[in-house]
């Protein structure tokens, strides 16, 4: 087989936090020591220092630059502008591959490749859900809205990533069974996440760690906290780390049920700092595609609790007593419970290491990415390639 060239890969997302901002990070890196060129393209106005940091360790591998620039997270008519400084960057760039990630950066991805291909320079269109989207329902008139638009935009797409099965099953439910090319490559962490973190002398029962937001579920978790401790009928510890536009009404609604002295509030910091606080990480989300924080937790050998949604179950197990029905405080509670008054619960419920790195790696979820980067920019090299026996 011919080795694959050099390829310019931009990606273009809205926010640089998250799980978004996490997978792109690790396909940089994974990318760039293969020898590929590569840029990002996102907001401005979103991210702080921790996220700086996290600019600041991928920087070396960004050949084709850093790019921020002002992206509302709703529709405005600034998009016009947003759009067309965004194609006049990527132009200069003259990209090979344009992979959106998220709802926004899909449409500048799409669109600005598209406006690339008017102009007869051939570059690649993929884009990405990473849940988006995909949250909406169809029952709302904007539910419909952004899943018409959704359609819309597979003519001006060459290839769709899935990054679980769940993502994939409710984009043909909600949007349509797509007409173009598309693959389900997991999300995956590097090697140097699958190792154990101990916790501190000092640790906590339970640690939530993510966006301080609704849809994750923080109000939740401190709804199962509370009910965890009358189960067991003493006093509990726990932290919530993370920054988002709730934080002050989380810690005002623990303050009002007397948990102000028990559960404390961090920011944001590097998981493996977080992880060294306590055993049991508590992921109670109302909605998830693949989240990291799930793959993270196991491979920092750590007890994950976590809600029924989304891609969890394809980590965890379907039928796995870790799962809690969302939006349920009551059935979180109990598992919270069980995880600490059940001898051997981590081991009996817990998937093993070496089952989630063989499907759960950043070198593996790289390399599919990259095959399908090359299928689309030399599909005749592609076609040439024999089928394995």
């Amino acid at each position: 087989m011919e080795e694959q060239r050099p390829l310019r890969i931009l990606h273009c997302f809205r926010s640089p936090v998250g799980g978004i901002f996490r997978h792109v990070r690790d396909l940089v890196e994974e990318h760039s020591r293969a020898g590929h060129e590569i840029g990002i393209i996102c907001d401005s106005s979103t991210g702080g220092e921790y996220e700086d940091r996290l600019f600041d360790d991928i920087r070396p591998y960004l050949s084709l630059g850093l790019t921020r620039i002002p992206i509302r997270r709703s529709i405005s008519p600034a998009d016009a502008k947003v759009l067309w400084n965004t194609f006049k960057e990527i132009r200069s760039l003259r990209p090979d591959v344009l992979h959106g990630h998220g709802a926004k950066g899909g449409v500048l991805a799409r669109l600005a490749g598209s406006a690339l291909r008017v102009n007869r320079y051939r570059v690649a269109r993929l884009y990405t859900a990473h849940g988006g989207s995909l949250h909406y329902s169809r029952a709302s008139m904007l539910g419909q809205f952004v899943l018409r638009m959704e359609r819309l935009q597979e003519y001006f797409t060459d290839a769709l990533v899935f990054i679980c099965e769940y993502e994939r099953q409710t984009y043909a439910t909600k949007v349509g069974r797509p007409r173009v090319t598309n693959r389900l490559i997991y999300n995956g962490i590097g090697a140097r996440d699958f190792s154990d973190i101990p916790t501190r002398s000092d640790a906590v029962h339970f640690i939530y760690v993510g966006m301080l937001r609704d849809l994750k579920g923080p109000d939740l978790f401190i709804d199962a906290f509370a009910k965890t401790e009358r189960l067991l009928g003493r006093p509990l510890s726990a932290l919530m780390i993370g920054d988002g536009p709730e934080r002050d009404r989380y810690r005002e609604m623990m303050v009002e049920r007397g948990l102000g002295k028990r559960i404390g509030m961090l920011p944001a910091m590097r998981v493996k700092d977080a992880f060294s606080m306590a055993q049991n990480l508590v992921v109670p989300s109302r909605a998830e595609a693949m989240p990291y924080i799930v793959l993270e937790g196991l491979g920092a050998g750590k007890t994950v609790i976590a809600s029924r949604v989304g891609g969890i179950p394809e980590v965890l197990g379907a039928n796995s007593p870790a799962l809690v029905t969302p939006g349920d405080s009551d059935d979180l509670a109990r598992v919270m419970a069980e995880a600490l008054t059940v001898p051997g619960w981590h081991d009996k419920v817990m998937p093993s290491p070496d089952a989630v790195k063989s499907i759960f790696s950043a070198s593996v979820m790289a390399g599919e990415v990259l095959k399908l980067y090359g299928e689309l920019v030399n599909p005749a090299a592609a076609q040439a390639i024999p089928a394995a026996s």
